[in-house]
């Protein structure tokens, strides 16, 4: 049974904030500055890890409050600096905070609250409710991918039939529950299961790392709860807008090494059969249909990345 309402007393410094910046520009001013406004001394550093930028956004959250500055050096994926945000923390939670979210008033006490109940204690993950600057609730969690439900996708019989694909578009998201897996726009975690799970898998560029995470989590008897009582802004897609064919090719690579790690040979087979034969043909009309010339575009380079990435992947063993 769920508890929404935590009654252990919230302590100073029970969260580390880790956001990962790559060209955010001045979303990521927005962005600490909404934690150092609410936060309300429950946050107790803000790792903000650098992964290379070129505008300069960095340089704007330098020297604020409870900040730590990594500067990458040059971009390491979303993963990987992850894990280096939150190497050597002392906090109970961890919060992954993308830097085109915000967070409001009550946010963390609401999360922290739910997070702390004993009754919760079985809650390794939770997410909040995010919302667009329409104010429309974004519909942020999925169940965990099968073989079957990724072939849907491929087709394209998600957009016609959303239960048979992994995202919960189907679900309104307006009520608190147990799901397998939360966005990780808002990625509240136990630090102990971060520690014990070993962080976030790196082979991971960017995509699916908090959903194959969720996955080990799970694996290990650990819940996700959606919390609906708690609400945050996500603008959606953050800097990966900024490179369209780059952010396809990388969460087409993500979808198949998920595949092979998860599903055995035969379900990453299909998998990859399915990404590499069917689906760029589906992108392709789909594309064509809509007079989006530029969608082709996109779809020809980011295979044509694939491609490229594919036999150096496989002959190393599957290993990266």
């Amino acid at each position: 049974m769920l508890k929404t309402l935590g009654l252990a007393v919230l302590n100073s410094g029970d969260i580390v904030v880790v956001i990962v910046n790559w060209n955010a520009g001045r979303q990521l001013l927005d962005c600490v500055e909404s934690v150092l406004s609410h936060g309300h001394d429950l946050v107790s550093t803000i790792v903000v890890v650098d992964n290379g930028s070129s505008d300069g956004s960095e340089a704007l959250v330098e020297g604020m409050p409870k900040i730590k500055l990594v500067r990458a050096g040059s971009n390491l994926g979303f993963g990987k600096a992850c894990n280096l945000g939150a190497a050597g923390v002392e906090s109970k939670f961890l919060l992954f905070l993308n830097p085109d979210a915000k967070i409001f008033a009550n946010t963390l006490e609401c999360a922290l609250g739910f997070m702390t109940c004993p009754e919760n204690d079985y809650v390794g993950i939770c997410g909040v409710k995010l919302l667009d600057e329409h104010e429309h609730v974004a519909r942020s969690c999925a169940r965990f991918p099968t073989p079957g439900g990724l072939l849907a996708s491929s087709l394209g019989l998600d957009r016609v039939f959303p239960s048979v694909g992994h995202f919960m578009h189907e679900w309104d998201h307006l009520n608190t529950r147990i799901v397998d897996h939360v966005i990780g726009a808002f990625f509240l975690v136990r630090a102990s299961v971060f520690t014990r799970l070993g962080g976030f898998d790196e082979r991971f560029f960017v995509y699916l790392e908090d959903l194959d995470f969720s996955k080990r989590a799970n694996a290990e008897g650990w819940s996700s709860i959606y919390l609906a009582e708690a609400q945050a802004f996500h603008a959606g897609g953050g800097t990966s807008r900024q490179v369209k064919a780059r952010r396809l090719f990388y969460s087409l690579r993500s979808r198949i090494l998920y595949a092979y790690k998860h599903f055995g040979f035969a379900g990453g087979g299909t998998v990859l059969f399915a990404t590499m034969c069917i689906e760029p043909i589906s992108r392709t009309v789909l594309g064509l249909a809509r007079g989006s010339i530029g969608a082709v575009t996109e779809t020809r380079s980011a295979y044509a990345m694939l491609l490229r990435w594919l036999p150096q992947w496989w002959f190393r063993g599957k290993t990266r």
